[in-house]
């Protein structure tokens, strides 16, 4: 089995004298499997012990081994050799990370293809969304779905955990949506279907926070589905409305039951769908507050006010926000 990579543990809110001090002081082999570590080390030591040996002129001081032009020359050899094994390492950490940089970069180009880059018009209503990973790929998942009838499907998601593993869970979700979603429409049996699903071939540890919900949208009523994610907010002339859960995230129990609710959005409202992403990432104590005050404001702009809360030094998950106002 091979070795497990430590990640870096940098403390990134700090100021930047105290952030170079980190940096310079930091064990970057850490971040290298076992083996390599062990070799980078080596060639450290041999370095350092080439360093001592000049110094001290021996390399095993109290005794004075060798003499003359051999410890020079010894020097020199374990100098050189300690050089070659550390720079080895370090390139070849640097071929793995430029690898995986490559394939980050791939994986986001895809990730991008299951996000609609490009809302379809909805008679009435007025559909804006953003989103912004943490990392090169994110574990947030948005959707809009047309369903007929005057319906439309509005799904949401956020996976635990960040990176590549939260992606792949993402798209499998994004997979599953849409194939049922074109078969049953109803955000329950979503909520049950998905949620077996990853219960039986995902990790334990691994689960979603998920909003479905389904928009009559001649009446603005509003059938929804909350797994354990942040409650949506109905708002209208100043008035808030939470759409809280309704049952447990998806993929932690087989068994989990779901059920559905109904609102609605009245005529100048709006719905506001988002990630935890965008609470953490608000300064100030009271972040939900500021976030109907956002909404409070009946004029246009509202999704540029809703992105200007974000606190780039705060930011550290993905953030989603799917906004539906009904015109």
């Amino acid at each position: 089995m091979p070795s497990r990579i430590q990640q870096a543990s940098l403390d990134k809110s700090v100021g930047p004298v105290r952030r170079a001090l980190q940096y310079a002081t930091y064990d970057w082999t850490r971040e290298m499997p076992r083996s390599k570590r062990i070799i980078a080390w080596m060639g450290i030591l041999l370095q350092g012990w080439a360093v001592w040996g000049l110094w001290a002129r021996s390399l095993a001081w109290p005794m004075m081994w060798p003499k003359g032009i051999y410890l020079y020359a010894s020097v020199l050899v374990l100098y050189v050799v300690g050089g070659w094994l550390l720079n080895g390492m370090l390139t070849s950490e640097l071929v793995r990370k430029s690898q995986l940089e490559a394939d980050q970069i791939a994986a986001r180009l895809i990730q991008q293809t299951l996000h609609p880059e490009e809302m379809e018009e909805l008679p009435g209503y007025e559909v804006e969304t953003f989103y912004k990973p943490f990392r090169e790929v994110g574990g947030d998942y948005f959707d809009v779905i047309e369903l007929g009838g005057d319906r439309t499907l509005f799904a949401v998601a956020d996976v635990s955990g960040k990176g590549m593993p939260a992606a792949l869970l993402a798209a499998n979700i994004q997979a599953l949506v849409r194939s049922i979603a074109s078969v049953e429409a109803d955000p329950v049996a979503l909520a049950r279907q998905i949620n077996r699903h990853l219960t039986r071939y995902t990790p334990s540890n691994h689960f979603a926070t998920t909003v479905f919900i389904v928009l009559s949208r001649d009446s603005g009523e509003l059938t929804y589905v909350n797994a354990g994610h942040n409650a949506p907010i109905v708002s209208c002339s100043g008035t808030t409305a939470l759409l809280e859960a309704t049952g447990m995230p998806l993929g932690l129990f087989s068994d989990a039951e779901y059920e559905a609710r109904v609102a609605v959005i009245p005529r100048g409202g709006g719905l506001l769908v988002f990630t935890d992403g965008l609470i953490d990432s608000i300064q100030g104590r009271d972040p939900a507050n500021r976030l109907r005050d956002a909404l409070a404001d009946s004029s246009k702009g509202t999704m540029s006010r809703l992105k200007s809360l974000v606190d780039p030094a705060r930011n550290e998950d993905d953030i989603t926000i799917l906004l539906v106002k009904r015109m």
